[in-house]
């Protein structure tokens, strides 16, 4: 794979979302999902902003603002879940956060969210097959993924990398604005 040549990234320092209740917020992601809450600030105004682990140095951050507005699903987060109906959000939007589960943990994990009350979509064994979901495991299956919601309905998933990606999964123009491929020159 290709690397970098303008800047040295080395991961996700952290994703900011912002919660309704920052109680419930720590609450689901330390003692559902074992997050460690690792610092906490109290704003000027009466805001809050909280940091979670969620593994290899990267964090998983919310605000909580005493006046932000409510949720609007299918706009400002994906209206439903991923298998189950249309997962649009708007552009700008944050439509999930994928974290990376171990592959050979993934089924266990699935049982175990369940078992602490998460309801949860179906397994989805993402290919490149014209539906882009598959069955079953297959050689082409790229990443099997999982979804949930925390308590702000928040879209969250366990991934987990299936196979290593080479040049020729890299096969696609992008879609400008008005829905046409472009070919870019890199």
């Amino acid at each position: 794979m290709a690397g970098n040549t303008e800047f040295e990234f080395k991961g996700i320092n952290h994703l900011a979302l912002v919660s309704s209740d920052m109680a419930r917020t720590v609450d689901f992601y330390t003692n559902v999902l074992g997050m460690p809450l690792i610092k906490t600030l109290e704003i000027p105004g009466g805001a809050q902003h909280f940091f979670f682990d969620c593994g290899n140095g990267d964090s998983l951050a919310f605000f909580w603002f005493p006046h932000a507005p409510a949720a609007v699903p299918g706009v400002s987060s994906a209206g439903q879940l991923p298998g189950a109906g249309d997962i649009v959000s708007a552009h700008g939007s944050m439509n999930h956060v994928a974290f990376d589960v171990p592959v050979d943990q993934f089924d266990a994990y699935v049982e175990k969210l369940k078992d602490k009350g998460v309801a949860v979509s179906p397994v989805l064994n993402h290919d490149d097959s014209p539906s882009t979901v598959a069955r079953t495991m297959h050689d082409g299956v790229f990443v099997r993924s999982v979804y949930f919601r925390d308590p702000d309905g928040v879209l969250l998933e366990f991934a987990c990398w299936t196979r290593t990606f080479g040049p020729d999964d890299v096969a696609h123009a992008p879609a400008n604005a008005q829905g046409e491929r472009v070919q870019l020159v890199s």
